[in-house]
């Protein structure tokens, strides 16, 4: 971590509060169950099509237990259009079966508890403890992986040091905030493919922006 990285980073959060005012998860949820199923569901799916397919399933299930008690082929069919719906709908009944038996069928709070849980990684326990516990955290998805490393706050391409490294750029009070702005930012203006760099307010802070100036 070095001063440039740090004042830089600073300066990122500062434009990305100007232009996303109202950082937030795109998941639609009202409860932290169904923000645990939100995020195993959009594992290599969109969030528009998690929506559309929640806002059905959260009508039929509402607690741990309504999960358990149905066979495994109508969950994945409630589940089909979201992809890998056979490993998403075995690991959503055995991460309801283990909040049955250890957390009294409540999402947990932690990150050691949560990442227990199958398919919820340490990227979908910080969705849901920076969104519902307001456990500082930065979310580390492709979007975010790939504009900091443009953005020159990091070289890292594990999702855990990246994770790491942005961490040490901000007060942890920025942490979650931060990370679903940059996660909006990638999604909608820093294109992995063509990225609107015209568009972009951070063009002067921006590495790679500078290096394709350079090519030109």
């Amino acid at each position: 971590m070095g001063e440039r990285e740090v004042e830089r980073a600073q300066i990122v959060c500062k434009e990305l509060k100007k232009t996303i005012p109202a950082a937030r998860v795109e998941l639609n949820y009202s409860n932290p169950l169904e923000l645990m199923v939100a995020t195993v569901l959009a594992a290599q799916s969109t969030d528009v099509k998690v929506n559309e397919v929640t806002a059905v399933l959260f009508k039929k299930y509402q607690c741990a237990a309504d999960y358990v008690a149905v066979e495994a082929e109508e969950l994945e069919e409630d589940i089909r259009s979201t992809g890998f719906y056979r490993q998403k709908a075995k690991n959503i009944r055995a991460a309801m079966a283990m909040l049955i038996d250890e957390h009294d069928g409540q999402v947990p709070g932690h990150m050691d508890a949560l990442t227990r849980l199958p398919g919820i990684g340490r990227k979908s326990a910080n969705v849901i403890l920076g969104n519902v516990y307001g456990v500082p955290g930065i979310v580390v998805d492709t979007h975010v992986g790939r504009v900091s490393r443009r953005l020159g706050l990091t070289a890292e391409r594990d999702p855990g040091k990246v994770e790491m490294a942005l961490a040490q750029l901000l007060p942890d009070e920025e942490w979650t905030a931060f990370g679903q702005r940059v996660v909006l930012h990638g999604r909608y203006v820093c294109k992995a493919r063509k990225p609107l760099c015209n568009e972009c307010t951070l063009m002067p802070h921006c590495d790679y922006f500078a290096s394709q100036i350079e090519r030109t």
